[in-house]
């Protein structure tokens, strides 16, 4: 209860309890009196407690912007703080040997489809491939795009499929690929070459890639032991600055 009601309730009785036998002093004309100065002191003093009541109220909103404010700075510093540095990678595109895959690349970066999906398939000495699937298994929906190798007629494209080099994966439809892409862990997946439309390449943290094939995996729908047992999450990916020679690139925080 509000220190103003609780003050009135105090002091303020209904009509049929109004007794003042408090008050035996003989003589109407100073009961009237008493009674008057009564009603006085409390109004004076609700009002004077109103003053108060409402003074505090204006400081506690107050505090409680503040307060609603500094929670909301904190929420953001912890988000940030989970962040880990020390799992990220960047992968920098090359769209002068694959524009629409790169656009298409860049656009759901932006738009943070990538936040929450899994690498979902790792092999060793071959590749690692995720951005399609989330936790629970669910595959997101995205938009196809033109295959950009030279087996489907662009022959644009001569980025070989080495160490560090992110490609797009498809099914049998060559202009199938939408949102998954696979990081190859070998040399010697050149054997993908003008069949995948590779984009880019992990220039940083290629380290926390290879960290991935310490994931405890079991067997895959592919029939390999692909599927890891800890998830191998991205928490989020974030288009950055471009590097010395103006291509776009994409940093990703991942934990597992």
């Amino acid at each position: 209860m509000p220190a103003a009601e609780a003050f009135a309730a105090l002091f303020m009785k209904t009509p049929k309890s109004e007794k003042w036998y408090v008050f035996i002093i003989p003589g109407r004309t100073v009961i009237m009196k008493l009674r008057k100065l009564f009603s006085t002191i409390v109004s004076t003093a609700c009002a004077a407690v109103m003053v108060l009541s409402m003074s505090s109220c204006g400081h506690n909103s107050s505090s409680t912007a503040d307060s609603s404010k500094s929670s909301s700075q904190s929420q953001e510093s912890s988000s940030s703080a989970a962040l880990d540095e020390s799992k990220s990678f960047v992968i920098t595109l090359y769209s002068e040997y694959a524009p629409v895959t790169c656009e298409n690349f860049e656009k759901l970066v932006k738009e943070g489809f990538y936040d929450g999906t899994v690498f979902h398939r790792v092999i060793d000495n071959f590749m690692a491939q995720g951005g399609g699937f989330d936790l629970n298994g669910k595959q997101k929906q995205a938009s196809t795009i033109k295959g950009e190798f030279s087996s489907n007629g662009f022959s644009k494209n001569t980025i070989s499929h080495k160490r560090s080099v992110v490609s797009m994966a498809r099914t049998g439809d060559p202009d199938s690929a939408s949102s998954q892409f696979f990081i190859c862990y070998s040399d010697k997946d050149t054997f993908l070459d003008g069949k995948y439309a590779a984009y880019g390449m992990v220039t940083k943290g290629m380290e926390v890639v290879d960290e991935f094939l310490k994931v405890e995996r079991k067997t895959g729908d592919d029939g390999e032991k692909s599927a890891p047992v800890t998830p191998i999450t991205i928490l989020k990916a974030e288009m950055i600055g471009d590097d010395s020679s103006g291509h776009h690139q994409a940093k990703f925080y991942v934990s597992f």
